[in-house]
């Protein structure tokens, strides 16, 4: 039994296949998905989304937005997606390295939050690039 996975982003879409299971990260905290799942709608957080295909694992990033899931159907749309495979590593890494030392030079309470907020997306495009599964 398998999910019909859709990934949306205001502009395009990311994924749409079918897929076994997928954990995804929430406001509060990482649920698996399997097929079968009871009907749910949550606000998803930064963070990886994990695939699996068959016995292959892929990650992708996503930046915020909202899931429902019901009848084997996943939709989930967020601000932004990208799959891990085609996140540069090395762009990633220099991003998360520029982020870090704009919070350290943050000042306000506006810079501190949106400091804050591209460390967290830059981290997580790191996360989804090195994940190993």
């Amino acid at each position: 039994m398998t999910l019909n996975l859709c990934v949306l982003t205001p502009n395009r879409i990311v994924w749409d296949s079918e897929v076994k299971e997928i954990i995804l990260s929430t406001n509060s905290g990482q649920i698996g998905v399997l097929p079968n799942h009871a009907p749910i709608a949550t606000a998803v957080d930064i963070g990886i989304l994990r695939i699996r295909l068959k016995d292959q694992w892929l990650t992708m990033a996503l930046m915020g937005g909202f899931a429902r899931i019901g009848n084997n159907e996943i939709t989930v749309l967020v601000n932004d997606a990208e799959k891990g495979s085609d996140i540069d590593p090395q762009e990633a890494q220099q991003t998360l390295e520029i982020a870090e030392a704009n919070l350290r030079k943050a000042e306000g309470k506006r810079q501190i939050i949106e400091a804050n907020l591209a460390l967290r997306r830059a981290r997580t495009r790191v996360e989804a690039v090195n994940v190993i599964s």
